[in-house]
């Protein structure tokens, strides 16, 4: 069988998402989204589990958003089970790109519980987008339970997840604000702050949350 100019443009594309160099793997990542191709879907996928640099994981993330999702989503919605971190990581980032709805089940409280950060991380924002018309409070009861979790940045993520959400975390929230621990219910107040306010800033109402709970925040003082 004689190889067309395709064919042979295709192993030099797949070929190149392998390179040890991350300039090539990028230009091959650009060009498999470029020109989309069924072929390409396993490896992409495959790719964005171990891939060690973000803005090459960002352009294998966006080729397989310019695949058609019936090819993508069921490679996608194994990878968020899969042992290795990054595979979940990254499998739920494409997923809140694609922003199909079928997707949503795949969503489980231990992915947004999950005990990596940047899993975690990537569990709300694809499930602020996913989540179907009437689910939200749900939603929002769950990621309360993450609250007061990790440093700055694993907080940020979760404060805008739930502001994205819109008021129907008002009662997550306020049930939180009354928790055993400090750090929960400065997270909780800093997020209805920012929902109130969302030009305040981060870290101004963070510093504003703490001087509330130490005034008298209720519940017994922890971490």
């Amino acid at each position: 069988m004689t190889m067309t100019g395709q064919d042979a443009d295709a192993i030099r594309a797949l070929q190149g998402l392998e390179d040890g160099r991350s300039s090539v793997r990028l230009r091959a990542a650009l060009a498999v989204g470029t020109t989309p191709d069924p072929r390409f879907v396993d490896k992409l996928v495959e790719r964005c589990a171990i891939e060690p640099e973000f803005f090459v994981r960002d352009m294998l993330t966006w080729a397989l958003t310019r695949h058609p999702v019936s090819l993508t989503l069921p490679g996608l919605l194994r990878e968020v089970r899969s042992e290795r971190a990054q595979a979940r990581s990254q499998a739920l980032h494409t997923l809140s790109k694609i922003g199909d709805r079928q997707a949503w089940p795949a969503i489980t409280r231990a992915l947004l519980s999950d005990a990596d950060d940047e899993v975690a991380r990537s569990a709300w924002r694809a499930a602020v987008v996913l989540v179907p018309e009437g689910e939200e409070a749900g939603l929002a009861a769950v990621l309360a339970t993450q609250l007061g979790r990790g440093e700055r940045e694993t907080q940020l993520s979760l404060s805008r997840a739930l502001v994205a959400l819109g008021e129907v975390v008002l009662p997550a929230l306020r049930a939180a604000a009354t928790a055993p621990s400090r750090r929960v219910r400065t997270h909780a107040l800093a997020t209805e702050r920012l929902l109130r306010d969302p030009d305040a800033g981060f870290e101004f109402a963070i510093e504003e949350a703490k001087r509330i709970v130490a005034l008298g925040g209720s519940g017994q003082e922890g971490r």
